[in-house]
C-alpha cells in the first residue's frame, strides 16, 4: 500500500450552505441593530408622510375625513421601499470595503453574504411595516378585512418586500459605491407617487394614467387596499405576478452581478 505523498494537501471542504447562510443572516441582523438610524428613518419618514397626507392634505382631497383609509396601503408600500433601499447600501458597502475578498479565501459560498443582507432587510421591513400600521390605527385607520383578508394582505406585503429587497441588493452589487447605491435606490422610491397610492389614477392627466395603471405598484396597492377594505380585487393575481416577476429578475441579476464581480459562486 503506497504511503501518502509528503507534498499532498488536505482536501478543503465547503461549509454547509445552510450553516453559511445562517451565519451571514445573524451577521446582517447584528449590523441592522447597530445601524439604528436607518431603522428609525425607515419608520419615521413613512409615518410623517401619513400624518402629512391625513391631517394637512386629507381634508382637501377627501372632505369626508376618510382619506386615511385610502392612503394607508400606499404608505405601507412606501415604508417597505424606504426600508429596502438600505439593503442596497449595505451590499455596496460589503462589495467595496474588501471583506468579500476575505470571504473568497474561505471554503464558503460567498453569495450568502448577499442572502444574509436580504433576509435581514425583509425582517427589518416587516418590523417597520408593523409599526406604521399601528400608527395608522392611532390616527383613525379602520379596515373592515376579515382574518383571511388580513393574512392575504400581509402575504402580498411580505412578497413585495422580498422582491424589492432582492432588487435593491442587485443595485448594491452593480454600483460602484454605497453613495451611488443610495442614489440609484432612491430613484425607485418615486414609483408609489406615480400610482394610485395617494390619489385615484382617474384624477391624473390622460397621458399619465397609462403609466400609472400599468406600472407594478398600482395593482399591488389596489390589491392590498381591496383586501383591507373587504373588497378583494380581481387584479390580485396581477399583483402577485408582478412581485414574482420582479423577484425572479432581481435574484438572477444579483447572482450574475455577484459572480461577475467576484468570480466566485
Amino acid at each position: 500500500m503506497n504511503a501518502p505523498s509528503a507534498t499532498s494537501q488536505p482536501v478543503q471542504k465547503f461549509a454547509s450552505f445552510g450553516v453559511t447562510n445562517a451565519v451571514f443572516i445573524v451577521r446582517s441582523l447584528r449590523l441592522s441593530l447597530r445601524n439604528t438610524e436607518a431603522l428609525i428613518m425607515a419608520i419615521v419618514l413613512p409615518v410623517m408622510l401619513m400624518l402629512l397626507f391625513t391631517y394637512v392634505m386629507g381634508g382637501a382631497i377627501d372632505p369626508s375625513g376618510n382619506f386615511v383609509d385610502y392612503v394607508v396601503p400606499g404608505i405601507i408600500l412606501l415604508c417597505a421601499g424606504f426600508g429596502s433601499s438600505s439593503t442596497a447600501v449595505d451590499v455596496a458597502q460589503d462589495m467595496s470595503n474588501g471583506i468579500i475578498d476575505r470571504f473568497r479565501t474561505m471554503p464558503i459560498s460567498s453569495i450568502s453574504v448577499v442572502m444574509g443582507h436580504v433576509v435581514a432587510g425583509v425582517a427589518r421591513n416587516l418590523l417597520a411595516t408593523g409599526v406604521v400600521i399601528s400608527v395608522a390605527f392611532a390616527v383613525g385607520f379602520r379596515p373592515t378585512a376579515s382574518a383571511w383578508e388580513w393574512l392575504g394582505a400581509i402575504g402580498v406585503v411580505a412578497l413585495f418586500i422580498l422582491a424589492f429587497t432582492w432588487l435593491f441588493a442587485a443595485i448594491g452589487l452593480v454600483t460602484s459605491s454605497p453613495a451611488a447605491a443610495s442614489a440609484y435606490g432612491f430613484a425607485l422610491l418615486f414609483l408609489p407617487y406615480l400610482s394610485s397610492a395617494f390619489v385615484p389614477t382617474s384624477t391624473m392627466p390622460s397621458w399619465l394614467q397609462g403609466v400609472a395603471n400599468h406600472q407594478p405598484i398600482t395593482p399591488i396597492i389596489e390589491t392590498i387596499r381591496g383586501l383591507l377594505t373587504g373588497n378583494a380585487q380581481q387584479n390580485a393575481w396581477v399583483a402577485i405576478g408582478w412581485c414574482l416577476a420582479i423577484l425572479s429578475v432581481a435574484v438572477a441579476w444579483s447572482l450574475f452581478a455577484f459572480r461577475r464581480k467576484t468570480g466566485r459562486r
